[in-house]
């Protein structure tokens, strides 16, 4: 994902890099930035247009920057259903 359309740390960009992702998609273009500033968010999406990286990127970032205890839960991920889960 570019720089300059979406502010995240060095780490993370590599990593994005890395996968073989150049440019975020439209789900990710609209949800990461406010997911960033700590607003909620809420999309729905066709299967493989990057839902995932948008929700994951901001709270990644978030975990990457933010100060945390050892023994707090910082992040909680919700899944509605196992073979959802799975993927």
């Amino acid at each position: 994902m570019t720089r300059k359309r979406i502010s995240l740390d060095d780490r993370l960009q590599r990593a994005v890099q890395a996968a073989g992702y150049t440019e975020p998609t439209p789900v990710q273009q609209a949800a990461i930035p406010p997911a960033l500033e700590g607003r909620d968010i809420i999309g729905t999406a066709q299967t493989g247009t990057g839902k995932t990286a948008a929700f994951v990127l901001p709270m990644l970032q978030s975990l990457l920057t933010a100060p945390g205890g050892h023994k707090r839960t910082r992040a909680l991920i919700v899944s509605p259903t196992r073979e959802l889960a799975d993927q």
